[in-house]
């Protein structure tokens, strides 16, 4: 059993009630531990986007139980009371979009969430640095959303899910838009961050390029999750 990263035991999720009631999550069970990278698969209409919102704290689940770190932060009912803070602080986010703010230069963007969250500027703009720097764009620090290809946007948006140096990370089509090479350059950076900053990451994603590269696949299927070892390729 892992104690930090993240854990969901039983976790359910009903939509309405009565006999228009729709189960969309039955019985979901993962395991991420820290610096790990897992896929999740499974076809439209199998429970990942409910899941997905669940994990990030987005919708209420009806039942089980979610482990972010050393928190437990659903039991049955959420035990967090800001749930904002949380989502801020303990959930990365990475979506098959950047999201970048148009108005704000690279290192802006980054140093954004750190800043919401109470630190000071000079900190929260070093440590969007350091995770430029990791991920080879700190020579685009100054640079507009605009001014960036499209394999840079993914980079910031990379930092910037890594930012506030939460527990979990959920990518959800990160690589969806993306040609084989730089798919796999995407992958490859996000296991890289994973190790270096002990995060765990789940990888939402129908694609088929990168899915090989997984060590551990969780597939969900009519709101069930089931585990299977991945086939670990090197990125090629």
């Amino acid at each position: 059993m892992i104690k930090k990263g993240i854990r969901i035991e039983g976790l359910r999720k009903r939509y309405g009630k009565g006999d228009t009631a729709v189960d969309a999550l039955k019985n979901v069970n993962m395991e991420v531990a820290p610096g790990e990278v897992v896929g999740l698969i499974g076809p439209s209409g199998s429970g990942k986007t409910t899941l997905l919102k669940c994990l990030g704290a987005v919708i209420e689940p009806t039942a089980g139980r979610m482990i972010l770190g050393d928190e437990t932060i659903y039991d049955d009912k959420w035990l967090v009371r800001d749930l904002r803070a949380l989502r801020r602080d303990k959930i990365g986010f990475i979506f098959q979009a950047p999201y970048l703010i148009p108005f704000l230069d690279v290192t802006d963007n980054v140093a954004l969430l750190p800043m919401l969250a109470g630190q000071r500027n000079g900190e929260s703009r070093q440590r969007a640095m350091e995770l430029l720097t990791a991920l080879d764009v700190q020579h685009r620090a100054q640079a507009m959303p605009s001014q960036l290809s499209g394999g840079e946007q993914q980079r910031v948006a990379i930092a910037r899910g890594l930012v506030n140096r939460p527990p979990v990370i959920l990518a959800d089509e990160p690589t969806a838009p993306l040609d084989t090479e730089r798919a796999l350059a995407v992958i490859r950076i996000l296991n890289d961050m994973a190790k270096r900053y002990e995060t765990a990451i789940i990888v939402v994603t129908h694609d088929e390029k990168i899915i090989p590269t997984f060590k551990r696949i969780y597939h969900i299927r009519d709101g069930v999750t089931y585990e299977e070892a991945g086939e670990g390729r090197e990125f090629g």
